[in-house]
């Protein structure tokens, strides 16, 4: 009996031996980033639905065009959702490279480079977004001091989940490569965008993609955060919070569109950009409070080397550049609200003069 007992043991940790492979395999296919912000973004498809139909119509008009990059919000839906959508009308490609934020870079002491993920895929409203394959053969072709695999980072980050429902609701077929911009300098934006610009730009080779058609850059990036209340690290109201403070805030914002995000984009546009909102002397300080400080440079650059590598050179045989159109600047204090508190959701933050934050959207082709 006892032989029997030890056989029948013996034979169930074999069997449980040899499927263990099998189980880790299953595993590491569903290596999936969970949603983070389940209260200014939509968790469920019918939010979705409900934010999209009560955005104004004017958001909704259907774009012709065909945009190559794009510089989005990531503010809650209430706030910014009819900006998305509107910003994100241009984008008709399958494969996005989303450059984020890394708002907690600091909690894992990340800078200096540029940080990836190890996910599958990504929670979405609508269903699992995966990873496409182009980022593990991209990260083969990258030089080590490019970049850092970091899930905890990626996962902790919100920038990047705000908008991929909308992208998914445009495209059910999305594939993304997400990465994300901590603390770098303007040197190093320049030395990673074109490691990594010239990693893409092969892939696009090899793949045979076309820029804009089939992969496009979106920039994630809320512009100014301004008021004397609730920011944490003190008064964000260099020019106070009336009327009048609050309408130089807005002019600064439109003028740093104008003079660096604006036509044509060229390193010298940029880097003024990295000038205007990082201190000379600390680039890791706040000179003018942009979240996307880094990921909106960065992301530029590499959009444009992109589209240097891959575009034909001009008849004197310079590399083009793209072309930035304006496409609108909102607040959550300047625009109407999305209605939310109905469905379960609602605001990270409040929205008076004492504490508002800026969107841009932009364009490039």
């Amino acid at each position: 009996m006892r032989f029997v007992l030890l056989l029948f043991i013996c034979s169930v940790v074999i069997i449980s031996c040899s499927k263990t492979p099998e189980v880790k395999t299953v595993t590491l296919k569903n290596h999936i980033r969970h949603q983070e912000d389940t209260i200014g973004f939509a968790q469920y498809s019918w939010q979705m639905d409900s934010i999209i139909s009560r955005m104004d119509d004017a958001d909704k008009v259907p774009n012709p065009e065909t945009y190559k990059a794009v510089i989005c919000p990531h503010d809650d839906y209430g706030y910014a959702g009819g900006l998305y959508y509107k910003t994100l009308s241009g984008i008709k490609a399958k494969t996005i490279i989303l450059v984020g934020v890394a708002h907690r870079a600091r909690n894992f002491d990340l800078q200096d480079r540029i940080i990836f993920g190890s996910y599958d895929s990504w929670q979405s409203p609508d269903g699992l977004i995966p990873v496409s394959n182009l980022r593990d053969k991209l990260l083969t072709k990258l030089n080590k001091e490019t970049y850092v695999v970091h899930d905890s980072m990626m996962q902790l980050e919100h920038s990047l989940e705000a908008i991929t429902p909308f992208l998914k609701r445009k495209n059910p077929a999305l594939e993304i490569i997400p990465m994300l911009v901590p603390y770098n300098t303007f040197q190093n934006m320049q030395s990673f965008s074109n490691d990594i610009g010239s990693g893409i730009a092969a892939l696009m080779e090899e793949e045979k993609l076309t820029y804009g058609t089939d992969i496009a850059v979106v920039i994630s990036n809320d512009a100014i955060h301004y008021g004397s209340d609730g920011w944490g690290s003190g008064n964000l109201a260099p020019f106070g919070t009336d009327s009048t403070g609050t309408a130089q805030a807005r002019q600064k914002d439109l003028d740093i569109v104008n003079e660096t995000l604006q036509g044509e984009l060229t390193t010298k546009r940029v880097k003024k950009f990295n000038d205007i909102t990082i201190m000379e002397d600390d680039y890791k300080a706040y000179k003018w409070t942009w979240c996307g400080r880094y990921s909106t440079p960065f992301g530029l650059l590499l959009a444009n080397r992109i589209e240097q590598l891959t575009a034909a050179p001009s008849k004197d045989g310079q590399f083009s550049n793209l072309t930035g159109t304006f496409i609108d600047w909102r607040s959550s204090l300047h625009s109407p609200h999305i209605e939310v508190n109905d469905l379960r959701m609602g605001h990270t933050a409040q929205a008076d003069s004492t504490h508002w934050v800026a969107y841009v959207g932009m364009s490039y082709q």
